[in-house]
């Protein structure tokens, strides 16, 4: 059960406190506010509200220096700071995280989407998005359209504004209209590659957000012997295979060839290791805070009757995702179908389940589907993995996401 919350607004605009706490309102809320920011501290420190919502424009006091004040006060420690404002620069953005904000939303404020939006900076939740989860290549139709066509992309939103891209397969197409829409002065994001295979790159030139001067992006991924990781990508760019070469990107694009190891990012812990797959294949580990989100594709996974069974690489590998509380893995085939694909570099829903058990992962997120399998061979694929969870006593939970869904982590 939610415990009940105290928010305080602060803005010198009444109108926008009433449409904020309309929208905000409800049995496990207890709103205040103040249209004066050079009053408002005292109060502030007197009901030590979970979360001050405020503005940056105001007479007096303005929102920059709000934070700061309240950031200096002992007993406001545990209080979430979202600065909702018509500033939508860069600049501003950053500045207020540099005061101690825990969150950023600029005006206009979505009505049914505002009370989602500060609810997940206050409880620090990571929002984990599905835009793609075909395996090999798209597969539009009628048989497919409840869970998607789309091949692999997965993001990561951090409750800072932090943006983690894995793959870039048509669904990065999906992610791009949903940035597009959102109308942000700059995008900046880190496009984690886990191979160079078609369905895992070919759509990153559709990906327009690369294309707007005063964004910036940062491409790594697995270098294949002697090619790096921008040569693999601008390899497909070279105006033979597509008109449109890197040269053009509007925005600033670096790339980073990455090994097996550990990297951070804005204090986000990212582990890399090597995955069962033809080629240079890489899984990552995202560890932030208290959380952990593990994204394992491509990787086949031998059944211990297999004379391929490696037992040293299951032990890594079970250790590497051990404890994470999502695991969005290659569950490419059934049992059956499996049998009769050996040594293509994916994985049965069986072998997974039984890996994901022994690691103990909290929420098993079935992906990368083989573009033979209608949505109704999925859910029997669900099914099965249900059946096995089941039998096995797990404590491991089992999603089947379609695309465009999200997940709070």
């Amino acid at each position: 059960m939610h415990e009940k919350r105290t928010y305080f607004i602060v803005d010198d605009d009444r109108i926008f406190i009433k449409f904020l706490t309309k929208y905000l309102t409800s049995d496990l809320l207890t709103i205040a506010s103040s249209t004066t920011s050079s009053s408002a501290l005292q109060e502030i420190i007197r009901l030590k509200p979970d979360c001050l919502i405020l503005d940056i424009m105001m007479p007096d006091i303005d929102g920059f220096e709000l934070c700061k004040q309240v950031r200096a006060e002992p007993g406001l420690d545990n209080t979430k700071i979202v600065v909702v404002t018509g500033k939508t620069y860069e600049i501003d953005r950053k500045r207020a995280f540099d005061m101690g904000a825990d969150g950023y939303i600029v005006k206009p404020v979505a009505p049914d989407k505002i009370a989602g939006q500060i609810q997940r900076i206050v409880e620090d939740r990571v929002e984990l998005t599905f835009w793609g989860i075909r395996g090999t290549l798209p597969v539009p139709g009628q048989e497919t359209i409840r869970y998607g066509g789309n091949t692999s992309c997965v993001s990561l939103e951090f409750p800072k504004g932090s943006l983690f891209i894995f793959d870039a397969g048509t669904g990065i197409k999906s992610l791009s209209d949903h940035l597009g829409a959102q109308n942000r002065s700059q995008i900046e994001a880190k496009i984690f590659i886990s191979h160079p295979h078609w369905d895992h790159i070919n759509a990153l030139p559709f990906f327009t957000p690369l294309y707007k001067q005063g964004n910036e992006f940062e491409i790594m991924g697995p270098a294949h012997g002697d090619i790096s990781i921008r040569e693999l990508i601008s390899g497909q760019m070279d105006g033979v295979y597509f008109p449109i070469e890197i040269k053009e990107f509007g925005a600033t694009v670096s790339f980073q060839n990455l090994k097996e190891g550990t990297v951070s990012i804005d204090g986000i812990k990212i582990q890399t290791i090597l995955l069962n797959h033809p080629g240079h294949c890489l899984g990552y580990r995202i560890d932030y805070k208290d959380r952990s989100i593990c994204y394992i594709t491509d990787n086949e996974l031998f059944p211990k009757t297999s004379r391929f069974y490696n037992s040293a690489y299951i032990k890594k590998l079970t250790t590497f995702i051990r404890n994470t509380d999502a695991l969005i893995t290659d569950c490419t085939y059934s049992e059956d179908e499996y049998a009769q694909k050996v040594r293509w570099g994916h994985s049965s829903i069986t072998e997974v389940i039984h890996l994901a058990h022994r690691a103990k992962v909290g929420t098993l997120y079935v992906f990368h589907h083989d573009p033979g399998q209608t949505d109704a061979a999925i859910d029997t694929k669900n099914d099965q993995a249900q059946a096995l969870l089941n039998e096995l006593k797990s404590s491991t939970v089992c999603i089947t996401p379609m695309e465009k869904q999200h997940f709070m982590v």
